[in-house]
């Protein structure tokens, strides 16, 4: 693929506004030498205005998700995309976050741009463990670590009962809950369905991979041993 497509395809502009970047020069090698549109060249060694060229197709990335933010352009509020760099949101093919994360969420969102590295991620057969701390509304009764874990519990207007889940007590009101499915509101209905309400939610971990440090609204390209942290042997136990 010729480098004006490539860097096109990445977000920067049309292929218009990305011919300019070469008719300005910005468009370089590691050593400052000018590329051309037509190139051919590794895609380690392109800069643009001196920076590395982003990530090719492929790219996956971990962004802490802040309330307030949605995952979808059809919901209200700030989209996600708009904590990363516009031309991320430009990428063709696009970027999608992998799962979503309601609006009064907060925590480990990943986004990409692989459609098989998503589906991998999403699909029931991986049962990758979602990892989930919630603030109660009222104390815990006491039964919902057993009921959780029992793969019995039916939610209103469904048929197939949940996997079974494990539920930690962190104080009366502030619970750790580890799903091995998404669906719809899951954790929030769930203890709806014990006469509970979830004032607040955060998913600390997929799989092997764990939000850490990564602050409010930050984010960061992750790297091979990344994936296989979050496909290691064990993560869907």
């Amino acid at each position: 693929m010729k480098l004006l497509k490539t860097i096109a395809n990445l977000g920067y502009g049309s292929r218009k506004e990305v011919a300019a970047l070469f008719r300005a020069g910005r468009v370089t090698d590691p050593a400052g030498a000018v590329l051309y549109a037509d190139d051919r060249v590794v895609h380690e060694d392109v800069c643009i205005d001196g920076a590395p060229l982003d990530p090719p197709q492929g790219l996956l990335l971990m962004l802490h998700k802040p309330v307030g933010y949605t995952c979808s352009a059809r919901d209200r509020g700030q989209l996600v995309y708009a904590l990363l760099p516009p031309r991320y949101a430009r990428r063709s093919p696009m970027l999608s976050t992998v799962g979503r994360l309601d609006r009064d969420t907060s925590g480990l969102l990943l986004l990409t741009d692989d459609g098989g590295l998503l589906h991998r991620v999403i699909s029931p057969k991986s049962r990758l463990p979602k990892v989930y701390e919630a603030t109660l509304a009222q104390p815990l009764r006491g039964d919902e670590a057993e009921l959780f874990a029992s793969g019995g519990l039916v939610l209103e207007s469904e048929k197939t009962p949940l996997l079974p889940a494990e539920l930690e007590a962190l104080s009366p009101t502030r619970v750790r809950l580890t799903l091995h499915e998404g669906r719809y509101h899951q954790v929030r209905r769930m203890f709806a369905a014990v006469g509970n309400h979830v004032e607040a939610l955060h998913r600390s971990r997929i799989g092997g991979l764990a939000l850490g440090t990564l602050a409010e609204g930050a984010w960061r390209v992750l790297a091979a041993d990344d994936v296989e942290t979050l496909f290691a042997p064990g993560a869907a136990d």
